[in-house]
């Protein structure tokens, strides 16, 4: 027996208003059909995903890659006509599918759990979704009987005035028999006020077939919000950062004035770390205990080790190892791997780098394709000159290095162990263990020269 999920993401998503396809759009710095299909995986629920693609079909494809499986709604002819483009995935009769719109990013894992145990314990062959909310505009209803078993969904634009007072609504999420699916299916038509072929319209084909239809009431309702436009995108992303935090700060971290900090869904954070405020934690990465993480700081997809502090600078796909001082102003990036007990101070960038042990540059300095010792001082102004306009050169220098204030070290080069490089040296060769090297033009005073200069100026 195999279970299905069923993911519907072809819509344009016009209200948008944007060039990327509505399930595309980024939630913290995530698309939020990669949280649709991540919450799904998991819940160890689901044998296999398809993702209904159609409105630019590739943007969601380059997404999620080869973790689903795809159906292509070339049309748009409604929700029951996009989950009819799967019929030929399914190839297991006997499980249950799980249906749900890719613009709900707040349906969690747990979410997905208990509607499918209410399946199961409850023994439906269709289980809907539902939630209350305060106002129903725009969803359809959740119309009941005399004896509170559902009678049907009724869509907003064809709900009755009395319909409309409802404020049970359908979240857009079933589960359901796959035998009954998409026999259900075949049966739908398009005769309703926009001409589309509505899921909702298997409450109906079931009920007549005898089928045992049921409810699961979702009490958290704002888990269930569609995002159809950028507001709503704001108020969904409020609500998870929210939900982060929270969990995050039960579990032993600091958060100083949590309403300013973000946090993305897959980022790890160890006890007793602290957040300041302005921080700004996203992608895939880790911060580990004892570390102090802002303010004023964005890190993305990198790893932060134990007793770190890191303010007011920017972190992006790299490291920074146990007990270094990162900040203020610092920019890391593209692969920087910044070892243990370094000091990197402000308005200094390094790129796809390599420091050793306890090395330090302490401001305004560039580190671009080296790889560093263990020891070594950069000074001020110095700079690694990699790039001659059309290739990049790495620079290598060895342990215990001195590096003078503005020095330029033009790669490829190598600083051996236990050299200094004078202040104001423009260095192009290299530079052997324990070797001074200067490379700067000689100093010549001109005496009286200002004096000469403006006796010029007069006599003109």
């Amino acid at each position: 027996m195999k279970s299905y999920a069923i993911v519907l993401a072809a819509g344009k998503g016009t209200r948008m208003k944007t060039c990327l396809p509505k399930c595309a759009y980024p939630l913290l710095k995530k698309p939020m059909i990669a949280y649709i299909v991540e919450n799904l995986k998991n819940t160890e629920l689901v044998d296999e995903t398809i993702v209904v693609v159609g409105h630019k079909k590739e943007v969601i494809q380059e997404i999620l890659n080869n973790s689903v499986s795809y159906a292509v709604q070339s049309e748009q002819l409604g929700t029951g006509h996009a989950v009819k483009m799967a019929k030929e995935l399914v190839k297991d009769f006997e499980g249950n599918t799980i249906i749900l719109p890719g613009d709900m990013p707040l349906i969690d894992e747990n979410v997905i759990k208990q509607a499918f145990d209410n399946h199961y314990e409850s023994k439906n062959d269709l289980t809907i979704v539902s939630t209350i909310v305060e106002d129903p505009f725009g969803y359809g209803r959740i119309i009941r009987n005399g004896d509170n078993i559902i009678d049907k969904i009724v869509e907003e634009n064809d709900a009755n005035q009395k319909e409309k007072l409802i404020n049970e609504i359908n979240t857009g999420i079933y589960i359901i028999k796959n035998d009954l699916l998409f026999a259900s299916l075949d049966k739908i038509q398009n005769n309703n006020s926009k001409g589309e072929y509505y899921l909702t319209d298997i409450v109906n084909i079931l009920k007549k077939d005898k089928a045992k239809l049921g409810t699961y009431l979702l009490k958290t309702a704002y888990k269930a919000m569609g995002v159809n436009d950028l507001y709503a995108l704001s108020i969904a992303e409020g609500k998870l950062r929210q939900d982060i935090n929270k969990r995050l700060m039960k579990s032993g971290v600091a958060m100083i004035n949590p309403d300013t900090i973000t946090i993305g869904h897959n980022v790890v954070i160890e006890e007793n770390v602290t957040i300041h405020p302005n921080t700004y934690i996203t992608g895939n990465s880790v911060i580990k205990k004892n570390s102090a993480i802002g303010p004023n700081t964005e890190i993305h997809n990198s790893t932060i080790g134990e007793r770190v502090i890191c303010k007011h600078s920017l972190v992006y796909n790299s490291e920074i190892q146990d007990e270094s001082k990162v900040g203020p102003f610092a920019h890391l990036r593209d692969g920087a791997v910044i070892g243990p007990k370094n000091r990197i101070g402000n308005f200094v960038e390094i790129k796809k780098s390599y420091t050793g042990y306890k090395t330090k540059a302490s401001h305004l300095a560039y580190i671009g394709d080296a790889q560093i010792g263990d020891r070594v001082n950069f000074g001020c102004g110095a700079i690694t000159v990699n790039y001659d306009g059309k290739n990049k050169y790495k620079t290598i220098i060895g342990d215990n290095v001195f590096v003078g204030c503005n020095a330029n070290l033009i790669a490829p080069i190598e600083i051996h162990d236990d050299s200094f490089i004078a202040a104001g040296s423009t260095v192009n060769k290299n530079v052997p263990k324990g070797s001074l090297a200067i490379a700067r033009a000689y100093q010549v005073n001109k005496e009286n020269y200002m004096k000469l200069k403006d006796k010029d100026k007069k006599e003109k």
